[in-house]
C-alpha cells in the first residue's frame, strides 16, 4: 500500500472531452479553484483543491481557472495559475507556472492568472453558452458578470456576446456521480486505508480511554499510509454515539460502553466513509448484541438492493423495514408494522437516511430523484449503506437496559454489472467478527 496511485493523463482528457461533448461546441465553461482559508490571523487551514478542478485536471493549486472553449482552433483546454515566483516559492513551495502546466496536466495551453481579465472576454465572445458554478463563490460571479459586459460593450463592433448562463452542477454532477476503472482504484485504496485504522483502533481499545485517544489510533493510520481525514472523524463513546454528528471527541469510555466511529481516509482527493460500533471492553452486552444484530440485518436488507436498475431508494426502504420489524420485536416500538412504517414512529430510533453518494466528496454529487422519483442504480455509482438505531439515555418510555445505546454499522458499495462489490468489506462487520478481532490484542 505504499506504492501511490497515480491518476493517468488520459483519464482527465477523457473527462474534459466528455464534459464539452454534453456542453456542446458552442459553450464555454470555466472552473475556478478553491481558495485558501484562513485559520486564524496569519495560519491558513490546510488547501485542498476544488473536486472539480482535481476531476478534470489534478492540478493541486489555488489561484487557477480552468477555462474549456470545445472547438477552439487555437486550443481547447486552458488553465491560468501563478506564475513561478522565486521568493514565495522559498516560503511556501514550488509553483508550476503556466511554462510547465501545459506539459505536466496534458493542457493545451496556460497563462499568468494575472492575464485572466484581459484574455477571459476574448474566449467568452462568439459562445452562446457558459457553464459555471453561480452563487459558489460571489467575487468570481460578479468578475464573470463584468467579463460578460465587455462583450456586450462591444456588441456593435460585431461582437456576439453569450446569453445562456448555465449551472455547470447539471452536467458535471452526471458525470462525476459515475466512476471509471481509475477512480474505483483510488477508492478501493482510500477504503483500504480505512479498513486498517478502524481495526487500529478496535485492537488498541481499553475501558477508561479517551475518545481522543481512539481518533489518534485512527488518523495515525490515515497519516502512515499517505492519507488524511475526509471528514471529522466521529469518535462517540456511551451515549455519546447518538449524536449523529458528534464532535467533541473527549470523554473518557466506561467499562461496559459501546463506542461508535465513524471515520474514513481521503487518498488523492477520493473519499472513504465507514462506521463501526464495538464495546470497549471487547465484549457485547446482550442488549447491545440484539440491537446490533438488528443493524446488522437492516443493513445486509439494504445491501440486498444494491443491484442495477433497482431503484437508489429501495436500499433505504428495506431497512427501515427491517428496523421497524426487530424495534416491535424487541418492544421498543408497539402496535402493527404496517402501522409503524406509515406513521414514521421508527424515526424516534433511526433518523436519518440509509446512505450517501461517495467519491471525491464525501457527500458526493448527483441527484438522488429524477422527475421526483427515486433513480434507478447504474454500474459505476459508489455510496454508502449505513443504518443505525440511536436510544436516548433519557427515553423513559424503554427499558434501561435499551438506554444510551448508539450503533451505527456502515460500509461503500460500488454497484457492478451484475449486483454490487462492498469496498470496505474486509472490516469486521458482526458481533462475532468484532468480538474476535478486538480478542487478538488479549491473545497478544
Amino acid at each position: 500500500m505504499h506504492t501511490a496511485l497515480t491518476m493517468p493523463a488520459k483519464a482527465y482528457a477523457r473527462r474534459r472531452k466528455q464534459l464539452m461533448d454534453m456542453a456542446g461546441g458552442d459553450a464555454i465553461v470555466i472552473v475556478p479553484s478553491a481558495h485558501e482559508l484562513i485559520r486564524s490571523r496569519d495560519t491558513h487551514y490546510p488547501f485542498r483543491q476544488d473536486s472539480d478542478l482535481s476531476y478534470l485536471t489534478g492540478f493541486p493549486e489555488p489561484d487557477s481557472v480552468l477555462v474549456l472553449v470545445p472547438g477552439r482552433k487555437h486550443g481547447e483546454t486552458l488553465l491560468f495559475c501563478r506564475e513561478r515566483d522565486a521568493e514565495r516559492e522559498a516560503w511556501d513551495g514550488p509553483r508550476y507556472g503556466p511554462e510547465n502546466a501545459v506539459e505536466a496536466f496534458g493542457l493545451d495551453d496556460a497563462y499568468p492568472i494575472t492575464d485572466l481579465d484581459d484574455i477571459l472576454p476574448g474566449l467568452l465572445e462568439g459562445r452562446t453558452r457558459v457553464y459555471y458554478h453561480f452563487g459558489r463563490d460571489t467575487d468570481f460571479d460578479l468578475k464573470l458578470i463584468g467579463w460578460v459586459n465587455r462583450v456586450r460593450e462591444m456588441v456593435r463592433q460585431g461582437a456576439q456576446p453569450p446569453h445562456e448562463f448555465l449551472v455547470l452542477g447539471h452536467l458535471l454532477d452526471e458525470l462525476r456521480l459515475f466512476k471509471d476503472r481509475d477512480e474505483l482504484r483510488f477508492m478501493q485504496r482510500a477504503a483500504d486505508i480505512s479498513v486498517l485504522a478502524h481495526e487500529a483502533a478496535m485492537r488498541a481499545a481499553r475501558p477508561g480511554m479517551r475518545e481522543y485517544e481512539l481518533q489518534a489510533e485512527v488518523e495515525a493510520v490515515f497519516r502512515r499510509f499517505d492519507a488524511e481525514p475526509a471528514y471529522g472523524s466521529i469518535v462517540g463513546a456511551g451515549s455519546n454515539a447518538c449524536v449523529l454528528h458528534y464532535r467533541a471527541n473527549n470523554a473518557a469510555s466506561r467499562d461496559g460502553d459501546l463506542v461508535l466511529i465513524d471515520a474514513g481516509a481521503e487518498y488523492r482527493g477520493y473519499a472513504a466513509d465507514i462506521t463501526r460500533t464495538f464495546p470497549i471492553n471487547g465484549r457485547f452486552s446482550p442488549a447491545q448484541r440484539a440491537l446490533h444484530d438488528l443493524v446488522g440485518a437492516a443493513q445486509a436488507a439494504a445491501l440486498a438492493q444494491a443491484r442495477p436498475g433497482l431503484p437508489y431508494e429501495a436500499g433505504h426502504l428495506a431497512a427501515v423495514e427491517t428496523l421497524t420489524e426487530g424495534l416491535l420485536r424487541l418492544g421498543l416500538l408497539k402496535g402493527k408494522l404496517e402501522r409503524n412504517l406509515a406513521d414514521g414512529s421508527y424515526r424516534r430510533f433511526y433518523r436519518h437516511k440509509t446512505g450517501h453518494w461517495l467519491g471525491l466528496d464525501v457527500h458526493d454529487v448527483g441527484e438522488y430523484r429524477i422527475d421526483g422519483e427515486s433513480r434507478l442504480l447504474e454500474p459505476g455509482m459508489v455510496f454508502t449503506i449505513e443504518p443505525g438505531l440511536y436510544v436516548s439515555a433519557d427515553d423513559t418510555t424503554v427499558e434501561p437496559k435499551w438506554r444510551g445505546i448508539g450503533i451505527r454499522t456502515e460500509d461503500d458499495v460500488v454497484i457492478g454489472k451484475e449486483g454490487c462489490e462492498v469496498l470496505t468489506d474486509k472490516l469486521a462487520r458482526s458481533a462475532d467478527e468484532i468480538e474476535a478481532l478486538m480478542g487478538q490484542r488479549r491473545a497478544a
